[in-house]
């Protein structure tokens, strides 16, 4: 090696150009990637969901141990027990069994064992319901996420936020993810099949097969959860047909093919005895479509004369006003702008939806949540346009109008279900009129206890108390049977007839009072979710109302307690606003409650003996 050759640097080796692009590309990737995580978007949606979840799980526990929805007592929970001790035939198809599988697991998993679910729900049935309500909260939450998810991919990321946030602080959905019942696990695959819907839609490239496939997935789960979340079968129809116009019908067809059979291959799963068990499932749906249709007698309290009217009043608080208002304005937009395509696919279905439920003769609130995703996706679509209008044509600095964007969409909701959340927290009227009682109805005494709590309500939870046969602390009265005919006439006697919840207060006359002291039945207690409806309605329980009005002539108050706050004017009878407590009257939960001391027959010397 000579002098210059010894002083000459060693050459740098470099890479291949190609693997010098590719790093950097990988790289440029990556920091991308990062940028994405850490943008504005990402940063909303997390807190998004973190509030969304907190609203959720805020006052969960109301009412615990007892379950006082009828519905979380009777169905879900209890069937998800039952599995531990037969087959998982859940023999009752009103519901889908989705949830209830899904409980099933969720209490394997957290209690581990058969035998530990199953002494829980007899000695701690508030742990049990709270994993159950915990597992409906997360599921809302995730819902959330998936409406993000579903506005980014047929809209854009800054409405798919502002649709989340709608979404997710809506005073329905929140408030029943309070409950272990399936109205809100059924919106997470629900938002699952928009998203896979807004694959399809994807501009400027064909559609893979695998958007079809989980949309598919997503209705199959959706009705196995609820019935009526199968409802964006709808979308998916309308998206499968724009695909068709870029050419390739027959292509088209076999993708929406194999979606079906994705939906059914998912809802079989989640409810397997549908066909294991199709006669029992079958006979399931013609009973629920004779309750909602109206084939059975008019649901005592239903106060709206339309459904479709009620639907649209539901929304206004529901989901709010603004966010209602905007939708409409949204699928106006759409059409304006030429967007037929996302019209067609987010339009129709709550349309069709509000029309279908709305000519049934029994219709609630919750019923309706199956569509507030699109409808808030819709909503917020609009708000982001006139955002985006501003800014851009009238000069208005970004940040003032986000937030007074952001304010306008969300204060009615935010405040309702803050409120409301406060109002759950505080202890319901059924608990402290039982404290009441434990301290002044003797044990052992018989009490005629109207249907506005659950079966085991007579009962101190965990303890098998020696003052009745059934361990119970007093003997309840048998409201679930009656001597009296549909149409009041005396049935024979002997003979009796199963009365279900809602139709109690048809079984209510002033002769009742009489036959209670006749048999020492002297306390006797009232609440308005019951009493209420005949006040709603006393053309149709005539009945009813004397035999209210002959309690407080024979009896005496000895306790009352009332739901609302101090001074604040009662709430009418409402099957939503009696069981969601949405006005602002409400202080706790619960309904108002009365309790008596018949002063009749054997009743009367009794309370003396009592008072001395």
């Amino acid at each position: 090696m000579d002098a210059a050759t010894a002083s000459r640097p060693a050459p740098t080796r470099r890479p291949p150009l190609s693997v010098a692009r590719s790093a950097h590309g990988v790289g440029a990737r990556a920091a991308r990637r990062v940028a994405e995580l850490a943008g504005p978007h990402r940063i909303a949606l997390a807190i998004v969901l973190g509030a969304t979840l907190a609203l959720r799980i805020w006052g969960i526990r109301q009412g615990l141990p007892y379950s006082y929805n009828s519905d979380e007592a009777s169905h879900f929970v209890p069937r998800a027990i039952a599995f531990f001790s037969q087959d998982l035939n859940p023999h009752y198809f009103l519901n889908p069994p989705g949830y209830s599988y899904l409980l099933q697991l969720s209490f394997e998993l957290w209690f581990g064992s058969a035998d530990a679910v199953r002494r829980a729900y007899v000695t701690d049935p508030t742990a049990v319901f709270v994993l159950a309500r915990v597992v409906a909260a997360l599921l809302g939450t995730v819902a959330v996420w998936l409406t993000y998810m579903a506005g980014a991919k047929l809209l854009d990321r800054t409405v798919a936020v502002l649709a989340a946030a709608i979404f997710g602080c809506a005073f329905l959905p929140v408030f029943y993810s309070h409950l272990a019942l399936n109205d809100v696990p059924t919106l997470a695959p629900v938002a699952l099949s928009l998203y896979g819907i807004g694959g399809v839609l994807r501009p400027g490239a064909r559609p893979p097969r695998r958007h079809y496939a989980l949309a598919g997935i997503g209705i199959g789960l959706a009705a196995a959860t609820k019935y009526t979340g199968g409802i964006t079968a709808v979308c998916l129809v309308a998206a499968a047909l724009c695909d068709a116009t870029g050419g390739e019908p027959l292509a088209v067809l076999r993708r929406l093919a194999l979606a079906g059979a994705c939906a059914l291959g998912a809802f079989v799963l989640a409810n397997p005895y549908s066909v294991l068990d199709f006669s029992a499932f079958h006979a399931g749906i013609v009973t629920q479509q004779a309750l909602a249709g109206g084939s059975d007698p008019e649901k005592l309290g239903t106060t709206a004369s339309s459904g479709t009217a009620f639907y649209f009043w539901t929304f206004t608080w529901g989901l709010g006003w603004v966010p209602s208002l905007a939708a409409i304005a949204g699928a106006v937009t759409l059409v304006a702008r030429r967007r037929i395509a996302l019209a067609l696919v987010l339009v129709p279905a709550p349309i069709a939806f509000i029309l279908f439920m709305g000519d049934q003769q029994r219709y609630f609130g919750r019923w309706l949540m199956p569509v507030f995703e699109i409808v808030a996706l819709l909503g917020a679509y609009a708000a982001v346009s006139l955002a985006r209008w501003l800014v851009a044509s009238r000069r208005l600095p970004l940040v003032p109008v986000a937030v007074a964007t952001a304010v306008l969409t969300l204060a009615q909701s935010v405040s309702a279900v803050v409120r409301n959340d406060v109002v759950l927290s505080r202890a319901d009227t059924r608990n402290l009129a039982r404290r009441w009682m434990v301290a002044h109805v003797p044990a052992g005494a018989r009490v005629v206890v109207e249907p506005i709590a659950s079966d085991n309500w007579g009962q101190d939870i965990g303890r098998s108390l020696p003052y009745t046969a059934t361990g119970a602390r007093w003997q309840l009265w048998n409201t679930y049977v009656t001597d009296v005919a549909p149409d009041g006439r005396h049935l024979p006697r002997g003979e009796h007839r199963y009365v279900p919840i809602d139709q109690y207060e048809r079984t209510l006359r002033p002769e009742l009072l009489r036959e209670y002291a006749a048999g020492g039945w002297c306390w006797v207690v009232i609440g308005s979710l019951q009493a209420g409806r005949s006040f709603a309605q006393p053309r149709i329980a005539p009945a009813a109302i004397a035999y209210y009005a002959q309690l407080a002539d024979h009896a005496r108050l000895v306790y009352h307690i009332s739901p609302f706050a101090r001074g604040a004017r009662a709430v009418p009878f409402s099957f939503d606003w009696s069981i969601d407590y949405y006005p602002e009257q409400y202080f706790r939960p619960g309904p108002e409650i009365s309790i008596y001391h018949l002063t009749l027959g054997r009743c009367a010397a009794n309370y003396s003996a009592k008072r001395r």
